[in-house]
């Protein structure tokens, strides 16, 4: 099968490799060696500022959403909550779940931000942001929200999670407290690992807040991060895979990384113009083509493509599950790929099933 979802996503060989081998003990010096070089090597490429740290959930991203506001935010925090698809809204469930004070600035589905529609929010603490809203496939303006963070001493959270390395992402440079990530997506690994990047700022938050939690504790996580290891049972391999995986795009370049996902998707886009589809998003992702067929029936395109042709595409849940599709451009893929799904839509096309 050709995989062309979200997350989880094709595997470079190297990091399967490091699935086919069993699982080590872990609380050894060499696996907090590798803790240690992935914590480093995270750091370099989200150019976090100096002091920073990273920790390693044992989780999907989900948890490390509600592990950012149950040990970083406080009651007596107003966050501002950007919602323009399924993952905003899932924020706003988090807050709602641990009595946090928010403003839930909504986006319509596809649309990209606007600075007016931050007026009047400039008494709050906070600004929770899903840098890529998944759902819709839309990439926001992250340089116009760290500049209304900074002009308001606003502390601006970044849920990184499917725009990490497909798309440019400086912490300092954003003046981003803390950012979120995970294995399943660009870092094409298994899922069940969250990584929380946090500056000074942020982990001086985690210290003075009250401890809520004890699975997605930060205290605990930073407290034995600093030997490389973590407080729990960790998912040793998906760990083992990520060093591997870093190291690949260190040693290539963060940069080739990137434009070769965006090659990806352009040439798709390219290829699907004279289709029957329309881009759902004005400002999309590196990451992801969302598409509405034009006469409908996208559950049903999914499921062809999938029986028919042996590829995976990323449905829509909810409302949109018969009105929008996903096409993911991030983990193992090539044009060549690419080309084979264009010609099965092509081929669909043909015999009538796009209309």
């Amino acid at each position: 099968m050709l995989n062309f979802t979200v997350g989880p996503v094709m595997s470079d060989p190297d990091v399967i490799e490091v699935a086919n081998q069993s699982t080590p003990y872990f609380r050894t010096p060499e696996f907090s060696k590798v803790m240690l070089e992935n914590e480093d090597m995270l750091l370099e490429l989200l150019h976090a500022p100096v002091g920073s740290r990273c920790v390693f959930l044992t989780t999907s991203g989900t948890g490390a959403m509600e592990s950012m506001v149950m040990n970083i935010l406080n009651e007596q925090d107003k966050v501002i909550i950007i919602n323009g698809g399924s993952f905003g809204y899932r924020f706003v469930e988090l807050l709602k779940l641990h009595n946090r004070h928010f403003t839930e600035v909504k986006c319509a589905f596809g649309k990209q931000l606007r600075r007016d529609q931050l007026e009047g929010l400039e008494d709050h603490t906070a600004l929770l942001v899903n840098m890529h809203e998944t759902s819709s496939g839309t990439l926001y303006d992250m340089k116009m929200i760290a500049n209304f963070c900074c002009e308001n001493n606003i502390m601006l959270f970044v849920d990184a999670i499917s725009a990490f390395i497909a798309d440019e992402l400086d912490m300092t440079e954003l003046g981003a407290a803390a950012v979120i990530t995970g294995s399943q997506k660009a870092l094409a690994v298994q899922p069940g690992v969250a990584v929380m990047a946090l500056t000074p700022a942020a982990i001086r938050r985690v210290e003075e807040n009250r401890e809520s939690c004890m699975y997605l504790s930060l205290k605990q996580a930073l407290k034995d991060g600093q030997r490389g290891q973590t407080p729990f049972t960790p998912a040793v391999t998906t760990l083992l895979q990520i060093h591997t995986r870093l190291n690949k795009i260190i040693d290539r370049g963060v940069l080739q990384e990137r434009s070769t996902i965006s090659s990806v998707a352009e040439n798709f886009r390219t290829g699907i113009k004279d289709l029957p589809f329309e881009f759902v998003s004005e400002s999309p992702s590196n990451a992801v083509t969302t598409l509405r067929p034009i006469y409908g029936g996208a559950k049903e395109i999914v499921r062809i493509l999938q029986e028919e042709y042996q590829i995976w595409v990323c449905p829509n849940g909810g409302g949109m599950t018969d009105t929008i599709f996903r096409v993911g451009h991030i983990g193992y893929i090539t044009c060549e790929d690419n080309h084979k799904l264009l010609n099965a839509l092509h081929d669909m096309n043909k015999r009538g099933l796009l209309k």
